[in-house]
């Protein structure tokens, strides 16, 4: 990839934001030295690796390579034989530490499954027992162990010995009285490696021993005592014996290393590595990117994409595709629109993908594989080659159509600008359908009409736009592909005060064609943004067609339930009469065998009467069970709304439809839905709802009428805040009465203010479970959607 595009994509600085997150400076090295590739399967591999780093930060928390050191030279001085010093040493046990780290996290469970990084981390030796040895050995950079050797221990407990010896001999010499006398101080000090004490020069024969040197003036010499110049002598040959054990345990410990020569290659190999693409992934989080998909046919397909170096918070995600429909895309509106940043989110996405970074897209975001990616963007005027801006862009172009080709993407910012419209425009045309002829994918942004025209007549040609908002005079950085952009000059002209006179003799300078042409792109822009408007419309109807058919299931489903269970019961009821109704008449035919031969009717006169209570015993429960009509009612009796009690079910509810021939109509009883005739109906004054799960409070009662009546979404579009609270309110207190499982209200996006308010309300409100903006197909954020209690 050619380094002019990589600069001005400002790819150097992802590079930045990338070897930030590097724990190492060999993984900041392998960050800095990240170039785009052009081989498909090493980039499906690299976003792999990725992909599956940033699974395990997301499942196990994030992991440090910090204490990773080049240890390169010392293995290389190790291969000649040599010893290390301590600090080299350090440096391998330093190495160790990270392995063990990386190696207990990369650490799965046996029903995980494997990634793309599992074979790294089975590379990974830690060397544990070379890593105790070194630690057990070596404290710091300046201090070797006791413990480190036998020798080691036995030759500084001589050094002690031999060290407090010295101080005793000294510390007599100068806490006698001949000392306060002669000594300069009563100190100990050391010259030359050797113990001394400050004699005043004028005592100097008074203290036996050798001078090992004088003060600046004079005054004072520093010798050593007689008495202990042996044992001096001794401590100088303990010391140098300790610097030979040193040196022994140093040589011991870097034979040990040489034995693990090839495992610490292979760690001083992978971990970096891992550091790099641990970097990588930590990158993707903190964009919230993801894996795009790659393919050979040069196919771009960016969903909700936005460009990684814009504030995340401010930028407008586009979507754009390019080359699977048409190869060459051009986007028309006017300045400060978002144009450049679309190409440049274009091309700067390509190279992060094909560098095996993730990119801040949606997932299912789609990238072609392009060997060269050509740029021509930004201010090109050149002071030292006394260039114009139109000389130094055509430049860049020049190298572009000789360089360019089936497998570049190239992308032109102005392309034709800074020069006469009519010879520009030309231009511009003939450039773009060389690289449309060449098969190489374009992008390229422009204010000429021209080339507008030419993207509307031409196959594989698209127009798209930057949607600005000529009210508030501010682009939305909204991306339309298929519509030609609107330069807004008149209207922007006019909102800003230039008066109409000036603006009409403008226009009447326009040819008469052109003006045509912008007075379609207007009407075009205006049936979109009404499309747009619909579609969210839409959007919100299915999702609460989507509810109610949900809702009218679940009731169908609860009134079978209940319909079967009453005629279940019915049966077994039924069943229970004819049984005890043939016990009966088997005791009555008894009875009438017993006591009619033998001519007792007293007796039949008993068996009689019983029968007969037994008969009004049924009769009354009939009665109990199956209540009669107060009165008998007309089909005209009944309207939509009408309080009844349907006395087979002995259960209220209101009439929600009217009687049709036979009298036949549906009573809804809370939840239920029920077929009923008019012979089964008494009329009531209140429509108490008493079927299962609709009591509400102490009462037990909902008024039926606001089931009827209340919808499952109200619009507040167009409202001011304190209309549209005033409103929200009282539809709420319905729609929670009439046991509506959730509700949708309808604010629009705007600035947000309306739906903040909203919302803020919905956290004070006592009754609502929980709220959420609109997802796809509800509407989105132009829309809240509520749940009740």
């Amino acid at each position: 990839m050619n380094e002019k595009v990589l600069k001005t994509l400002e790819y150097n600085k992802i590079i930045s934001l990338l070897e930030n997150e590097a724990g190492s400076n060999l993984g900041k090295q392998l960050c800095r030295n990240l170039v785009p590739s052009c081989d498909l399967n090493e980039i499906r591999n690299n976003q792999l690796q990725t992909a599956d780093a940033l699974s395990l930060i997301w499942s196990k928390g994030s992991v440090s390579f910090s204490g990773l050191h080049n240890i390169g030279e010392s293995l290389k001085r190790l291969e000649i034989g040599s010893t290390l010093g301590i600090g080299e040493l350090l440096s391998i046990s330093s190495l160790l530490k990270v392995a063990l780290r990386i190696k207990t996290f990369s650490r799965r469970e046996d029903s995980e499954d494997k990634n793309s990084l599992d074979e790294l981390f089975e590379a990974i030796e830690p060397l544990t027992n070379l890593n105790k040895e070194i630690e057990k050995c070596i404290i710091s950079e300046d201090e070797i162990a006791d413990d480190a050797s036998y020798n080691l221990k036995n030759i500084r407990r001589q050094m002690k010995l031999t060290n407090d010896r010295i101080h005793t001999q000294l510390n007599s010499l100068v806490n006698s009285a001949g000392g306060r006398t002669y000594l300069q101080d009563a100190i100990i000090t050391m010259r030359d490696g050797r113990y001394c004490v400050p004699v005043k020069q004028e005592y100097r024969s008074n203290v036996g021993g050798i001078i090992h040197d004088q003060s600046s003036t004079g005054s004072t010499l520093f010798v050593e005592p007689t008495a202990v110049v042996e044992l001096n002598n001794k401590l100088r040959e303990l010391s140098v014996k300790e610097a030979d054990e040193i040196q022994i345990i140093l040589a011991n410990l870097s034979v040990s290393c040489t034995e693990y020569m090839e495992q610490l290659k292979t760690d001083l190999e992978i971990l970096p590595y891992l550091d790099f693409v641990f970097a990588k992934a930590n990158l993707a989080k903190k964009m919230k990117a993801t894996m795009p998909e790659f393919n050979n046919q040069h196919q771009i397909n960016i969903k909700k994409g936005r460009h990684p170096l814009l504030d995340p918070q401010k930028v407008v995600p586009i979507d754009i595709n390019l080359g699977k429909d048409f190869t060459l895309l051009i986007v028309t509106g006017p300045n400060t629109g978002g144009k450049t940043v679309s190409l440049k989110t274009v091309g700067l996405l390509s190279l992060m993908g094909q560098a095996g970074l993730h990119i801040p897209a949606f997932e299912g975001s789609m990238l072609g594989v392009f060997k060269e990616i050509f740029a021509d963007i930004g201010d090109e005027q050149s002071i030292e080659q006394s260039l114009s801006t139109f000389s130094a862009h055509m430049v860049n172009t020049v190298n572009i159509l000789e360089k360019a080709d089936s497998d570049s993407l190239v992308l032109f910012d102005e392309l034709g600008a800074g020069t006469d419209p009519v010879e520009g425009a030309a231009l511009g045309i003939s450039i773009l359908s060389f690289l449309k002829n060449i098969g190489a994918r374009t992008m390229a942004t422009t204010h000429y009409s021209e080339l507008k025209l030419f993207a509307l007549s031409t196959e594989g040609v698209q127009n798209a736009s930057c949607e600005f908002d000529v009210e508030t005079l501010r682009p939305t950085y909204r991306l339309l592909i298929g519509i030609p952009g609107k330069s807004n000059a008149f209207a922007i002209s006019k909102k800003l005060g230039l008066p109409d006179y000036i603006i009409g003799d403008a226009k009447s300078r326009i040819d008469s064609d052109n003006e045509q042409f912008e007075d379609v792109l207007a009407e075009l822009e205006q049936s979109r943004r009404q499309i747009d408007k619909d579609k969210e419309t839409i959007a919100v109807y299915k999702s609460q067609i989507a509810s109610l058919k949900k809702d009218y299931e679940h009731r169908t489903k609860v009134l079978e339930e209940k319909r079967d269970k009453i005629i279940n019961k019915a049966k077994e009821e039924a069943l229970d009469i004819l049984k005890e109704a043939k016990e009966t008449a088997d005791e009555t035919i008894k009875n009438i065998n017993k006591y009619g031969n033998s001519g007792n009717t007293r007796e039949l006169e008993k068996s009689r009467s019983n029968v007969g209570a037994k008969i009004k015993k049924n009769q009354k429960i009939s009665s109990m069970k199956t209540a009669m009509p107060s009165k008998t009612y007309k089909p005209s009796d009944f309207k939509l709304g009408t309080g009844v009690k349907v006395l087979t079910m002995n259960l209220n509810g209101t009439v929600a439809s009217l009687p049709n021939a036979h009298g036949d109509l549906t009573v809804k009883m809370g939840i239920l839905n029920s077929k009923v005739n008019i012979k089964d109906l008494e009329i009531i004054d209140e429509p108490d709802i008493k079927a299962p799960g609709f009591s509400r409070g102490s009462s037990g009662k909902i008024k039926m009428n606001k089931s009827m009546n209340v919808k499952m979404e109200i619009n507040l579009i167009g409202k001011t805040v304190d209309e549209a609270l005033f409103a929200l309110e009282k539809y709420l207190d319905d729609a929670y009465i009439a046991r509506l499982p959730q509700v949708y209200i309808i604010h629009g996006k705007g600035t947000g203010a309306l739906r903040n308010a909203i919302q803020n309300y919905l956290k004070s409100c006592s009754y609502v479970k929980s709220y959420r903006n609109g997802e796809h197909g509800e509407g989105g954020a132009g829309a809240t959607v509520v749940e009740f209690k």
